[in-house]
Parts: structure tokens; C-alpha cells; sequence
């Protein structure tokens, strides 16, 4: 595959912002990773794709990328699918880009018009939000939600007819759901227009005798646990969709897919910082002199950390791996410790009497103002 943006999306260097959309959508759609589960080459075209067209509908830069390739975007020699961009900001860009569309029939495929019939309407999705901690993110969790939603009646098996009845075609359509419509319009000739048939509301179908229980709608209300794997590294507003989920369609028409948005709950201790967790860690002032073993916590329990002997306020240690496991990928992010080097409110005597000892020792080692980082 070329490293080239304008051949990864298939676009020349004066397609329009509308024309990128487009050649992106098509690509993205066809490459999600929720529509090719498991398949690591059509993860690695959708990244490369969204990278794309992440620099190419921004005309800043775009502009950079045109002067000075992608160099001058710090993307590396190939252009695309550098370390810096991976699987959660394709997400979170693609999200961006169409998250206010319904996208979800395109991905897992929606209904149309069969031998001429028309296709019995999908149920609508649904949309929940699942509250998650930290904690569960940074391992991936398990968790059973109960969902309450429109299910097929089960007096007459979502038909809508009285049982011992059937729907019969309707006559104003002749069963396809659609009237045709002509209208003269003189020298220009006759205009059509195409229209849902309004006596069986486009389902081609008249119920004579409805089923007591539903009413005709061929749907009653019901209530279902629904078991949801959420995996490591989600962010809130990712979302998990679940095909099949949501709402029965009318008159046996196919379900709708259960929506769940991620909603991370704040921590109490740690800041999140992608894949990283930030902790502030009080040590007094010895041990950040002296230097020392102190317990800190993580997000799996306790661990050792080792203070070196000099450490400043505000320095920060890193914690290989104790961070949140990587979202479709191996390995985690860290825990940074940020010191903070503890200093009584209101010291006792014996305090007092220590620090100004202390502060005598010090007298002319204390090194003057500096630029932040300099000492």
C-alpha cells in the first residue's frame, strides 16, 4: 500500500472536502472493525484510511502535508499508521466524522426491497449509556444490563392478525407498499412521483382483524438481560453495538441493534491519560531527600516504588505497564507518580526546631531563580 494520503483515500491532490469525505466514508464503512471482527489487515486499512482523512479535511494540515509530505507532519517515513495514531483515534475520528448519522445499518446491514415486496421495517435501536470505572477499563469486564424493549406479541407470533387470521395483500398497491402518482404538467409532459401507500402504510399488507393483545402492532412490551463483553481500553463515547438488541420490527419485521455507549466514572486517586494513569503521591521531605521504598497504589492492587535520593516536587516516576491495557492490542500504559513532597501545615516544636537546623545546613546551597526544568 503507498504511504501517499491521496492514494490511500483514492482521491487527487484537487478533490474537494466533499469528495474526501465520500472516498473516506466508502473506505471506512467497508474496513470497520465492528463490520470485520479479528481481521488485523482490515483494522490496519481502516487506520490508514481515517489517518488520511484526518490531515485531509483539516486544510492546515493539509496545506503542511502538500509542502512537506509527511515529514512535516511528524508521521514518520511511511506516511500512515505511525506509533503515535492508533486504534482509538481512528475510532474517536470516524465517530466524529458520522457519529450523528445512523450508521449502524451500514454496518450490519439494513433493510430493502424484496421481489418487489417491501421488506418487513427494521425495529428501532437502542441507545443505553453503561457507567464503568477505571478499574474495569483498565482489565476489561464483563457486565449483564437489563434492557427493556419492544419484543414480537406472542398471541400471534408478531403478525398483528387475530390469531386463526392471516394479513391479506393490499388492493390500492397490490402488495408492494408504494403508489405511483402522475401529475400533467403541459408542455413539460407528465411528472411521477412515488409515494408509501397510504391505506396500508407501506407495509403492503391490511389486517382485517386485529390481534386483541397488540392491537395490530404485531409488538408488546418486554424486558431481557443482556450479557455485554466490554474490552480493555475504552474510552467514554466508545460505543459496543450489539446486533439484533434492540426493538422488534412491526409485523415480524427484523430487530434493531442495542447501542451501548461507554460513560467512564471518575477516580477518586488516578487522572487518565489515554492509555496512562497520573497519581499524586505525598512523601515527606526526607524520604524525597534521603531517597527510599514507598507503597503506592495502582490499579491492581499495591506496589513498591523506589524514591531516589533528590527528588523534587513535582517529579515524575513512571510505572511501566501498571496503567490500562491497550483497546485491541497488546500490552498497557503506565502509572506516572508525580511526587509532592509533603510539608507539615503546623509543625511542633520539635518540627520547627529540625527545619530551621536544616535551614542553616542549607544556607547558601539553594540555587537561584532559573528557567522551569533548568534545575
Amino acid at each position: 500500500m503507498s504511504g501517499d494520503y491521496y492514494d490511500v483515500l483514492g482521491v487527487s491532490k484537487d478533490a474537494s472536502p466533499d469528495e474526501i469525505k465520500k472516498a473516506y466514508r466508502d473506505l471506512a464503512f467497508k474496513h470497520h472493525p465492528d463490520k470485520n471482527p479479528g481481521d488485523a489487515e482490515a483494522e490496519e486499512k481502516f487506520k490508514a484510511a481515517t489517518e488520511a482523512f484526518e490531515v485531509l479535511s483539516d486544510a492546515d494540515k493539509k496545506a503542511q502535508y502538500d509542502q512537506f509530505g509527511a515529514a512535516g507532519l511528524g508521521a514518520g517515513q511511511q506516511g500512515f499508521a505511525h506509533p503515535g495514531f492508533d486504534m482509538n483515534d481512528a475510532l474517536r475520528t470516524f465517530m466524529n466524522a458520522f457519529g450523528g448519522e445512523s450508521i449502524f445499518d451500514e454496518l450490519f446491514g439494513g433493510a430493502g426491497v424484496r421481489d418487489g415486496r417491501p421488506a418487513r421495517r427494521k425495529g428501532a435501536d437502542i441507545r443505553i449509556r453503561l457507567k464503568l470505572t477505571l478499574e474495569e477499563i483498565a482489565e476489561g469486564v464483563k457486565k449483564k444490563i437489563k434492557v427493556s424493549r419492544m419484543v414480537a406479541c406472542g398471541e400471534c407470533g408478531g403478525s398483528g392478525a387475530k390469531p386463526g387470521t392471516t394479513p391479506t395483500s393490499c388492493t390500492d398497491c397490490g402488495g408492494s407498499g408504494q403508489v405511483v402518482r402522475q401529475q400533467s404538467m403541459g408542455m413539460f409532459g407528465a411528472f411521477q412521483s412515488v409515494s408509501p401507500c397510504p391505506r396500508c402504510a407501506g407495509t403492503g399488507e391490511i389486517i382485517e382483524d386485529r390481534c386483541e393483545k397488540c392491537n395490530g402492532s404485531g409488538l408488546t412490551k418486554g424486558t431481557e438481560v443482556v450479557e455485554v463483553t466490554v474490552p480493555s481500553g475504552v474510552s467514554s463515547g466508545n460505543y459496543i453495538p450489539i446486533e439484533g438488541g434492540g426493538n422488534a420490527g412491526a409485523r415480524g419485521g427484523p430487530n434493531g441493534h442495542l447501542i451501548v455507549v461507554i460513560n467512564e466514572l471518575p477516580h477518586k486517586l488516578f487522572e487518565r491519560r489515554a492509555d496512562d494513569v497520573l497519581l499524586d503521591l505525598p512523601v515527606s521531605l526526607d524520604v524525597a531527600a534521603l531517597g527510599g521504598q514507598v507503597e503506592v497504589p495502582t490499579l491492581n492492587g499495591k506496589a513498591r516504588l523506589k524514591i531516589p535520593a533528590g527528588t523534587p516536587s513535582g517529579k515524575v516516576l513512571r510505572m511501566r505497564g501498571k496503567g490500562v491495557k491497550h483497546l485491541r492490542g497488546r500490552g498497557a500504559g503506565d502509572e506516572l507518580v508525580r511526587v509532592v513532597v509533603w510539608v507539615p501545615k503546623r509543625p511542633s516544636s520539635e518540627e520547627k526546631d529540625l527545619l530551621k537546623k536544616l535551614g542553616k545546613l542549607s544556607a547558601g546551597k539553594v540555587p537561584g531563580p532559573a528557567k522551569p526544568g533548568a534545575h
